[in-house]
């Protein structure tokens, strides 16, 4: 389902993914199957969403980020993808982030740009990650430190 008070210019939707209301998905995001994109996110252009991915309401996914399959993104997650933003002033190319499969991301995290999280890492709520994630391994704070491995 495709709601009708968002504006998804994208055609790169895979099957059975729903996007909810007030949502903006701009012309060449790519997006799975079986997603489930919740009330007031933005997708921009360069990003590309894998499939029986979930992203919770309040989400950005800036240019430059990578979403694998199977991931949950909690609500009002931050990413971010320029280290030295300026007003009018735009990169040549943006830093890449990546979410590996399976991994998960609590709610109100910020993530770096350039920043690589691992299959089925788990981000704690309010986290800050700063640099990249071992696969496998759950990081919580400000900075995100590993505390299970």
């Amino acid at each position: 389902m495709l709601h009708k008070l968002s504006d998804i210019q994208s055609t790169k939707i895979g099957e059975n993914t729903n996007i909810w209301q007030f949502c903006v998905v701009l012309p060449t995001a790519q997006i799975g199957e079986n997603c489930n994109i919740c009330s007031h996110c933005l997708i921009e252009n360069d990003v590309i969403i894998g499939n029986n991915v979930t992203v919770k309401s309040g989400v950005k996914v800036w240019d430059g980020i990578i979403i694998e399959d199977s991931v949950f993104i909690g609500p009002n997650v931050t990413f971010t993808n320029d280290m030295k933003p300026r007003s009018k002033q735009y990169p040549d190319e943006y830093l890449k982030t990546i979410i590996r499969k399976n991994a998960s991301i609590g709610a109100n995290a910020t993530i770096l740009p350039g920043i690589t999280i691992g299959e089925f890492a788990m981000i704690g709520a309010g986290s800050v990650v700063t640099k990249d994630v071992k696969a496998h391994s759950t990081v919580v704070g400000n900075p995100a430190r590993e505390v299970i491995k």
